[in-house]
């Protein structure tokens, strides 16, 4: 079988192994230099590389209007741009996430546990690095910073592979990264961007189990389940953000209404954007005109279920698009300026709503009813449950652990947003006196 430039697949196949282990034996090599690198080598290259943020370059700036000018080529949507976009205040905000990683503690050493066993040895578990990790995502340029980031400070090495819709606006940052290790001390190899975005060749990334740690997929649901489906490595999956708001009926309307609006539309393409909002049918006519006038006034198409409709519709102008909800809208993650919206008889078929069609990323209640709230809090079990706070809070600087690689939905070591701890595991330390599994020594 020959593919379109005439070679046979398999030997085809067999040059995207060969080059995959190549560039994982880079990033492996680089690893264990990293892993026990000062801190203070590890904090130079992220400082430095903030600064390099700052002062931006037109090297930089033109790979992103390369990117955006294809992505408008191809019809992306706004939404979609807005991910791509690399402007000042987007710099200066990857830039300060590099600074506050460098400021919080080194994992790397840190003791989670000790104990003295009866035999008097004694016992710790000891934060090491993971490895070599794969970033797989797609859209966002900041993962790129992010991502980068937290692996180096964590001691881990780390592949890069973006897509194409940022392939220029990615390398140039790659590119800013590398110098700033050679310029710190660390092995640039540390940090390996893959500038080719095919699947092909990310299979055969997948494919390598005995140089590649774990894999971290950041994308749509296709990508995600493309990955877990191919991969011969771990894989945390960071799944899609079908992220909810329940509005009690003890709850502040007026802040119902505030929590809505921040959460669907502030930034309505990211995945811990609101995409389901539940209201019990006590408060629906005191907070859905409002929604109605408010997220309909602000470009949000309004998809309602038959109690929903009339209330919404009060209160919207003639110029917001308010329609029925169909059964595919609940459990969708439009990540766009859309909003499901359903009246719900009681707290227990709002739960039942979340159980069946959320995706354990992140689930908020608006209420003033404190057993209520500690209840869904207790049954809920999203990544993040939420009262009277908006959805968007589910995000690893807003939570306190600097930039994060993500938002796992996976239930193990690492379950929300993954800081530098969520990037390490813990390895068992003993120290003793001559102890032999025994009880006593050998006799000479």
């Amino acid at each position: 079988m020959k593919d379109e430039g005439g070679r046979s697949s398999d030997t085809a196949e067999s040059a995207r192994m060969k080059e995959a282990a190549l560039v994982a034996t880079r990033a492996r090599e680089a690893a264990r230099r990293l892993a026990s690198a000062p801190r203070e080598a590890k904090d130079r290259a992220l400082l430095c590389l903030a600064a390099a943020l700052r002062e931006g370059g037109s090297d930089l700036a033109d790979a992103n209007r390369a990117d955006l000018a294809s992505a408008r080529a191809a019809g992306l949507s706004a939404a979609m741009l807005d991910r791509l976009l690399v402007d000042a205040p987007r710099l200066e905000s990857m830039a300060k996430a590099l600074e506050e990683v460098a400021a919080l503690p080194d994992p790397v050493g840190e003791v989670a546990e000790r104990w003295t066993r009866p035999n008097g040895m004694r016992v710790s578990r000891v934060r090491t690095p993971i490895g070599v990790i794969l970033v797989i995502y797609e859209s966002r340029p900041n993962v790129t910073v992010d991502a980068a980031a937290l692996c180096i400070k964590s001691g881990n090495a780390v592949l890069l592979r973006g897509g194409h819709e940022a392939l220029h606006t990615n390398a140039a940052l790659a590119a800013m990264l590398r110098r700033t290790m050679e310029r710190a001390g660390l092995p640039a190899d540390a940090c390996v961007f893959v500038d080719d975005p095919s699947r092909e060749l990310m299979v055969a990334l997948l494919a390598q189990d005995s140089l590649i740690d774990l894999c971290i997929p950041r994308g749509g649901e296709g990508l995600i389940r493309f990955v877990a489906q191919n991969a011969r490595i771990p894989v945390i999956k960071h799944y899609k953000g079908v992220c909810h708001q329940y509005v009690d009926r003890a709850a502040d309307p007026a802040m119902a209404v505030a929590l809505a609006w921040d959460g669907k539309v502030q930034r309505p393409g990211v995945c811990n954007a609101l995409e389901c909002l539940l209201v019990h049918e006590q408060i629906a006519a005191r907070v859905l005109p409002e929604i109605g006038r408010r997220l309909g006034g602000s470009g949000v198409e309004l998809r309602g279920n038959a109690r929903a409709l009339p209330l919404l519709r009060a209160g919207a102008g003639a110029a917001a698009k308010v329609v029925e909800a169909t059964q595919e809208d609940w459990g969708r993650e439009f990540l766009d300026l859309v909003l499901a919206v359903r009246v719900v008889g009681s707290y227990e078929e709002a739960a039942a709503h979340i159980a069946r069609f959320g995706s354990d990323h992140t689930d908020v209640v608006v209420t003033q009813d404190e057993a209520l709230a500690r209840r869904f809090q207790r049954e809920t079990g999203s990544s993040m449950t939420g009262w009277n706070v908006s959805t968007r809070f589910n995000d690893g600087g807003e939570l306190g652990l600097g930039a994060e690689m993500g938002i796992s939905t996976t239930r193990l070591h690492a379950f929300g947003p993954m800081g530098l701890r969520e990037l390490t595991v813990t390895r068992f330390v003993v120290e003793g006196e001559g102890q032999v599994r025994g009880g006593a020594r050998p006799p000479l």
